[in-house]
């Protein structure tokens, strides 16, 4: 019965033109960024050349780009979740499913394993542009093995959080899509938080600057921001105020297809 509820859920998103929206801007915007990565790989190798121990193209390349890809995906992955049970309510079909044979352990677990295939689906497509990287270069398989792992879990998580608001949400589904953007950037925050303070201290404390670096998180924290933000505060306003932009016209979007 689990496979059936997750058959239908993943049924009624591709049934609506909101999923394929949302791939198509996805695979166009990061297709964008990544060759953006590879154009300042490029640019960085005659002077990675005359150096030892430098980082190869998976930590240049591949590893920026699915941070970025992190960032944009908490951004979507509200407008796919936002729907798994706040439609049941509005379209009245909740009733239907819980006064059956089917208890709600097997309904929550048929919705989280139907966004879980999608979410499998938009990773393994993103997934084709460092795969492609093999016809002329080497990669660190198992980095990108563990890279693919994490941002099934990242975003596994992204839709765990937005299954359980749309369920607190009553017919209106864009507040389930709101609250959940908001509840992924608090945590966000929390984490780029968290990781700033264990930065001091270890800088604090003399570690080698190497150790400090490490390999780049594909996790969604604020470093990622602090990195491609450093600068004025002005600049920073506006990197906000784009992500949010962003995020209203694609709320707009919805509403529109509503």
């Amino acid at each position: 019965m689990i496979l059936t509820i997750a058959k239908r859920e993943i049924s009624t998103l591709f049934l609506s033109p909101l999923a394929w929206i949302i791939l198509t801007i996805v695979q166009i915007l990061l297709g964008c960024i990544f060759l953006a990565q590879l154009d300042i790989y490029f640019s960085l190798q005659p002077r990675l050349l005359q150096l030892e121990n430098v980082p190869g193209v998976t930590d240049i390349v591949i590893t920026p780009f699915f941070s970025l890809a992190a960032i944009i995906l908490l951004m979507i992955m509200p407008f796919i979740t936002m729907r798994s049970i706040a439609e049941e309510k509005r379209n009245k079909t909740l009733i239907l499913l819980i006064s059956s044979q089917i208890n709600m352990t097997q309904i929550v677990l048929g919705k989280f394993l139907g966004l879980f295939f999608f979410v499998f689906i938009v990773v393994s497509l993103l997934m084709m542009m460092p795969l492609s990287l093999f016809i002329g270069t080497s990669i660190d398989v198992g980095k990108l093995l563990s890279i693919y792992i994490s941002m099934l879990l990242l975003l596994s998580s992204f839709a765990a959080i937005g299954l359980y608001l749309s369920s607190l949400t009553v017919k209106n589904h864009t507040i389930a899509a709101v609250s959940t953007f908001g509840a992924l950037l608090i945590l966000c925050i929390i984490e780029g938080i968290n990781e700033t303070g264990d930065l001091k201290n270890e800088i604090n404390n003399g570690d080698n600057a190497d150790e400090i670096n490490g390999p780049l998180n594909i996790g969604l924290t604020l470093s990622s921001f602090i990195e491609n933000n450093s600068g004025p505060s002005e600049q920073r306003i506006e990197y906000w105020g784009t992500l949010i932009s962003c995020q209203t016209t694609i709320l707009a979007m919805v509403q529109t297809l509503n």
